[in-house]
């Protein structure tokens, strides 16, 4: 189903990053997660990596809304216009997280976080946008690793709510 980028892979797997495929796998996930000789902490350094548009990576971004974790998984071509998505989800407001909060209800860095394998689930929605791309690339819990996959499997795995991020 998905191509396999052959710039930049690394031999083998981190233990961090078996286990984001052990969750890939459990979830029925067709793609394989791939790892690179480069850490690929923005959509724009992802893209320049796999020779793809910057609008088929899906950033894994963290937020605060009303004080709760809020994961919006969206296309690297966007930025998340927080108030919007706010007033779609009935919530007063929404925060970028920091460092340290992306971590814990994570267990994953900044520039690394994947959709999934996260210690507790977190409410999620996911930018249409991505559906315009057969194949997007999202992160694996970790700054040097990604798997291809599609607007409706991170739906499906993420149990996310599918919306337009930004606003029009």
């Amino acid at each position: 189903m998905f191509g396999v980028v052959a710039c930049g892979i690394l031999r083998g797997m981190s233990n961090a990053t078996d286990t984001f495929a052990a969750r890939l796998r459990e979830l029925g996930v067709a793609g394989q997660v791939v790892e690179f000789d480069v850490e690929l902490p923005t959509a724009a350094a992802a893209a320049a990596e796999l020779g793809c548009d910057i609008g088929a990576i899906a950033n894994s971004l963290v937020f605060t809304a009303d004080d709760e974790p809020l994961l919006i998984v969206a296309s690297g071509a966007h930025r998340v216009d927080t108030r919007h998505v706010a007033r779609l989800l009935g919530v007063r407001r929404i925060r970028r997280a920091t460092p340290e909060f992306v971590l814990a209800v994570t267990g994953q860095p900044v520039g690394g976080v994947g959709p999934v394998d996260h210690p507790e689930p977190i409410r999620t929605v996911v930018d249409r946008k991505l559906a315009e791309y057969p194949v997007v690339w999202a992160g694996a819990g970790r700054k040097h690793a990604m798997f291809p996959t599609s607007f409706e499997e991170l739906v499906r795995i993420t149990g996310g709510l599918p919306a337009e991020v930004e606003k029009s």
